[in-house]
């Protein structure tokens, strides 16, 4: 027989019923251990710190205040497994129960983390992780892989932040689940598709957004290492926020600390050389408007100048130094032909005094032979030749006796 409901058919606001299981579970679980393994650790700006416990099938979430944050020496780990001391308390606005925990006692590392550490050991000792085997992300990509859930934050970011800086840009989304035990499947099977795609995309991207260490698991799983280091297309993994690393991180080409922040690296040489082009955009219509206004400033002084308001002005004190030149010239001439003519009289003169005709002239006379050549002695005669005597106004043929 079923035990009497004591509240059956009774009406309760929300505050009422929220405030019932609060004064319950207040006074009841007061001063309580409770073990398990801490996940989704994280520091309020208030000081309080606030974490889950959880095991193989629950969770619980646990907040340790800001002054008992203070007392505590140790120190709070992800995957850390703890006993802590505390009471149940119920968090009404959001009506979810918790333990206000006052101490922490570690125990040892957790599960997840003793698993995480022995696959990060066992593939850094195959070579998954060296720097040698790291391909290069292209500084220009064209076409873009994503590997995320089609429905998370972290595909609206890539989203928002790649048609932002770089609209021209492909996008292949490959949608999977990114938590739970078909994840890390289905993450390997599209990186594996995704480098069968004819074109095939120049980068990939393989993430998702924050949440606690069993939320990113599926990339701490080695099938989703294994298919990352055989991809022959560069990876950059981009799991949860900055603080979390993941197996995929350490076997990606490039790690990128949130979704968005791995959009902003594949853009980031494209956005660089569209800032750059612009730059150069600027400085050569400056460079060119500086060239205009230089150009039309010299234009109008010299539109405007006397030169070309009145241009005979350039011709006319130079055709004045020309006349006066010529002017020079021609007495100059005069002078010089002057004194050539008198030159070429004195000459004439001396050379008709000294001329034979000035010497007939006198009376004298120049005897030839029938050749012309002059006779100058008698034994350059024979009896009978006849000579030629020249005088004053003609010749005289003679004969020698």
């Amino acid at each position: 027989m079923e035990p009497e409901a004591p509240f059956r058919g009774q009406v309760f606001t929300v505050t009422a019923i929220t405030l019932a299981v609060k004064q319950t579970l207040e006074g009841v679980f007061r001063d309580i251990f409770v073990e398990g393994e801490i996940s989704n650790l994280r520091e309020a700006a208030s000081g309080h710190v606030y974490f889950d416990l959880k095991d193989r099938e629950a969770l619980l979430s646990a907040v340790m205040l800001k002054w008992d944050a203070r007392k505590f020496t140790g120190e709070l780990q992800e995957g850390l497994q703890v006993r802590v001391w505390g009471s149940l308390s119920c968090y009404a606005k959001q009506g979810r129960y918790q333990i206000v925990v006052k101490t922490v006692e570690a125990l040892a590392k957790g599960n997840l983390y003793l698993e995480f550490e022995k696959l990060k050991k066992k593939l850094e000792a195959e070579g998954l992780f060296s720097p040698e085997h790291k391909k290069p992300i292209p500084a220009y990509p064209q076409r873009i892989g994503v590997v995320t859930s089609p429905t998370g934050a972290a595909v609206r970011d890539i989203l928002s932040v790649l048609k932002r800086r770089s609209p021209h840009l492909e996008i292949l989304i490959a949608p999977v689940l990114v938590q739970g035990d078909e994840a890390a499947p289905q993450i390997a099977q599209a990186i594996a598709d995704l480098n069968r795609f004819k074109p095939a995309p120049d980068v990939l991207l393989v993430g998702r957004g924050g949440g606690s260490i069993e939320d990113l698991w599926a990339f701490n799983e080695e099938t989703v290492a294994r298919a990352i280091f055989k991809s022959k297309i560069p990876v950059i993994s981009c799991v949860g926020h900055e603080v979390d690393f993941t197996i995929a991180d350490f076997v990606a080409d490039l790690r990128a600390p949130t979704p968005s922040a791995a959009a902003e690296l594949v853009v980031k040489n494209s956005q660089n050389t569209q800032d750059y082009i612009k730059q150069l955009q600027k400085r050569l219509l400056q460079s060119v408007s500086l060239f205009y206004e230089r150009a039309k400033r010299r234009y109008d002084l010299c539109a405007n100048s006397r030169v070309f308001v009145h241009p005979e002005t350039i011709t006319q004190s130079k055709e004045q130094d020309l006349d006066e030149l010529n002017a020079r010239l021609e007495n100059a001439w005069k002078e010089k032909l002057n004194n050539f003519s008198h030159r070429f009289k004195l000459a004439q003169g001396q050379l008709a005094a000294l001329g034979p005709q000035a010497v007939l002239k006198r009376g004298y006379s120049i005897t030839r032979k029938q050749d012309g050549s002059v006779i100058s002695r008698v034994h350059q005669t024979a009896p009978g030749e006849t000579v030629y005597i020249q005088v004053q106004d003609g010749m005289i043929h003679t004969t020698v006796k």
